[in-house]
């Protein structure tokens, strides 16, 4: 099992949550924890992850961008983008915590799909707040 830990809201699909998980991600999501349905506010579902010290994954990026920017203490938040190549999106999260050897601690990453210059071919970026 590696030692990223998430916490996966209820609006992330569950083909994302799978892929993690095939990568030996420990993924704890809403539904496994008994939170979702609940109407629970996000600022709540981040203290949640906090206290557990996992990794908010969602597609939820307003808010949790919001939550982030007003320096509410986390463990890390990762903004997944809603485009159905949940696979695409996970090899470049995995990519992006292989290589980069700083903890989540505090920081915020989104992925985001942007058009190649001169094709028609999209690819996966990271931004961080």
């Amino acid at each position: 099992m590696k030692t990223i830990r998430f916490y996966a809201d209820e609006n992330l699909p569950r083909a994302i949550i799978e892929e993690l998980r095939q990568l030996d991600y420990d993924v704890l999501t809403s539904y496994e924890a008994q939170q979702a349905n609940k109407s629970i506010s996000d600022e709540n579902v981040l203290k949640f992850a906090q206290e557990r010290n996992k990794i908010i994954i969602t597609l939820n990026r307003d808010d949790f961008v919001s939550l982030h920017q007003q320096g509410e203490a986390h463990s890390g938040i990762i903004i997944c983008k809603d485009d159905q190549d949940y696979k695409g999106q996970v090899q470049l999260i995995d990519e992006f915590i292989l290589q980069d050897d700083r903890s989540l601690q505090g920081r915020l990453i989104r992925i985001k799909k942007q058009n190649q210059k001169g094709t028609s071919v999209k690819v996966f970026t990271i931004q961080e707040y």
